[in-house]
């Protein structure tokens, strides 16, 4: 399974959001760091087909993403950065909702929506209101909806944002669960997400692909005269080093 990007750019107007933006993507976890506007939503939004892009191509297995349209849909599953739930419904009644969207037959309707809450373990809560959820539980709820289907590609735009700590490694043990076939990108700009996780990191700045590599990898590469920002070097320099105000292209 390969998720290939190759030259992908986007404008708008004047402003380049992606610039000649090449990746492939395989199964496993991929951190995607960047600040704000750094070009991560777009590029997810362009993988998801929900943007038109101005050059470059996007392809599944070897093939245009924009031949194989809704086949290529129903192999994504997208978690958006902000919530989009219904507060009055319950967590069943929301994923029965996405299910229908999605076009999940209805035999098959029941049977899905079970699995998807005993992987983001909400199936204790299922009837109850999300509006009455923390935000943790919300984030989960929208993780769920994600996975409907099964998808072979999960996007994740800043999935834990607004999260406490304790939520957020919740959330991210629930990531880390289900990328053994799955492509999974996370973007964020929250260094301690991904950390643990990724199996590879990818830094963005201002819509181009500056470096990528695992955390060791990435450790590695910086300059040996360079002093931490803990007592030990970890990614959060390799983020303050290449992405920071004073950062060296």
């Amino acid at each position: 399974m390969e998720l290939r990007l190759k030259d992908v750019t986007k404008r708008y107007g004047e402003k380049i959001a992606l610039d000649c933006f090449s990746y492939t993507f395989q199964p496993g976890i991929y951190g995607i760091l960047g600040a704000n506007g750094a070009g991560k939503s777009t590029m997810m939004n362009l993988i998801t087909d929900n943007l038109k892009r101005d050059g470059g191509s996007i392809t599944f297995d070897g093939t245009e993403i924009q031949e194989m349209g809704v086949n290529y849909r129903r192999l994504i599953g997208y978690m958006t950065q902000q919530q989009g739930l219904y507060e009055g419904m319950t967590a069943e009644n929301f994923l029965v909702y996405m299910a229908r969207l999605k076009e999940i037959h209805r035999k098959a309707l029941s049977g899905e929506i079970n699995r998807v809450l005993e992987l983001t373990n909400l199936a204790t809560v299922r009837h109850k209101r999300v509006g009455s959820f923390s935000g943790g539980m919300k984030q989960r709820v929208m993780l769920a909806q994600a996975l409907l289907g099964n998808p072979k590609v999960l996007i994740l735009d800043e999935p834990t944002a607004g999260l406490d700590p304790k939520e957020r490694a919740r959330l991210r043990d629930h990531i880390y669960r289900l990328s053994q076939d799955k492509i999974i990108l996370l973007a964020t700009h929250i260094v301690s997400d991904i950390e643990a996780i990724a199996d590879s990191i990818l830094l963005m700045r201002h819509g181009k692909l500056l470096r990528s590599g695992a955390s060791e990898e990435l450790i590695k590469s910086l300059p040996a005269d360079w002093t931490p920002v803990t007592h030990s070097i970890s990614l959060e320099d390799v983020y303050l080093y290449y992405l920071g105000d004073d950062c060296h292209e």
